[in-house]
C-alpha cells in the first residue's frame, strides 16, 4: 500500500482560533476516514432536510460515514492537486465538491451503495422560494378542509374567502402556486395547511473513488476539469 500523506501540514486561512480548530478537526477526521474505509463518494442533494438526512445517515452508521460542510475545507482535506493529495487520485474527488454536495466514505460494495442512493427519496412540504412541481388551483365554492376558525388566517394569505353559515367559502377561483415558478411565503403556508408535499429530498451520487479506481457517475462533468491539477 502506498504511504499515506495524511500527516501533511495544512494551513487554513486567517481565521479565529476556535474556527480554525474546528476546520482542522474536520480535515483530520476526513483524512482518518480515508484510511479506515474502502471507498469514497461525492454526492449532491436536493431539498435537504436535516432530520431526514440524520435518519438516513443513522441507518448506514455501521458501514459508512458522511461529511457535510464547507466544500473548501473538504477539498483541503483531500488535496486540491496531484502534488498535495493525501492518496493518489483524491484531487479528482476534491474538484467535484461543488455546490450542495458532501462526502460519503464506506465499506459497502459499490452496487449496494448505488442501490441505496438510487432508491432513497423522501417527501416534505415545500419551503419559500422552492420551485412548484405542479399547479395548484382551488375552485370557487366551499372549502370543507378548513374550519371556520381558519378563515381570518386564510384571508391574510391572500385567499378570497368568507364565512357562509359557518363554512369557509372561496368567492372566486384561486391559484395557490404555478408549476415551474417559485413558491411564495403565503403559498407555502397554504400548501402546508392542505397537506400538499411538493419537495422531494433526494441524494445523487456524483463520483466514486477507491485506491484502485475512480469513476464519475454524473453526466456533463468536464473531464478536463477533473484531470487538471
Amino acid at each position: 500500500m502506498p504511504k499515506s500523506k495524511r500527516d501533511r501540514a495544512v494551513t487554513l486561512s486567517k481565521t479565529k482560533k476556535k474556527g480554525r480548530e474546528h476546520k482542522e478537526n474536520i480535515v483530520n477526521s476526513i483524512r482518518d476516514a480515508v484510511e479506515q474505509y474502502n471507498s469514497m463518494y461525492v454526492f449532491s442533494f436536493e431539498n435537504m432536510r436535516n432530520l431526514k438526512f440524520k435518519q438516513f445517515r443513522e441507518q448506514l452508521k455501521s458501514t459508512s460515514r458522511f461529511f457535510l460542510g464547507s466544500n473548501k475545507v473538504m477539498q483541503v482535506a483531500l488535496g486540491r492537486s496531484a502534488s498535495d493529495e493525501i492518496r493518489t487520485g483524491l484531487h479528482k474527488v476534491a474538484k467535484l465538491l461543488r455546490g450542495d454536495s458532501g462526502l460519503c466514505v464506506t465499506n459497502m460494495s459499490k452496487e449496494e451503495i448505488q442501490r441505496i442512493f438510487d432508491e432513497y427519496e423522501d417527501y416534505d412540504f415545500a419551503r419559500t422560494g422552492s420551485i412548484a412541481t405542479e399547479t395548484m388551483e382551488l375552485k370557487e365554492g366551499p372549502l370543507d378542509q378548513f374550519t371556520h376558525e381558519m378563515e381570518p388566517f386564510l384571508r391574510k394569505q391572500g385567499m378570497p374567502v368568507r364565512l357562509n353559515r359557518g363554512v369557509v367559502e372561496l368567492v372566486g377561483d384561486f391559484v395557490v402556486c404555478e408549476e415551474g415558478k417559485p413558491i411564495s411565503p403565503e403559498s407555502s403556508r397554504i400548501l402546508r395547511l392542505m397537506g400538499m408535499k411538493m419537495a422531494t429530498f433526494k441524494l445523487h451520487l456524483i463520483c466514486r473513488w477507491s485506491p484502485e479506481d475512480f469513476e464519475v457517475y454524473q453526466e456533463g462533468l468536464e473531464g478536463s476539469d477533473i484531470e487538471s491539477s
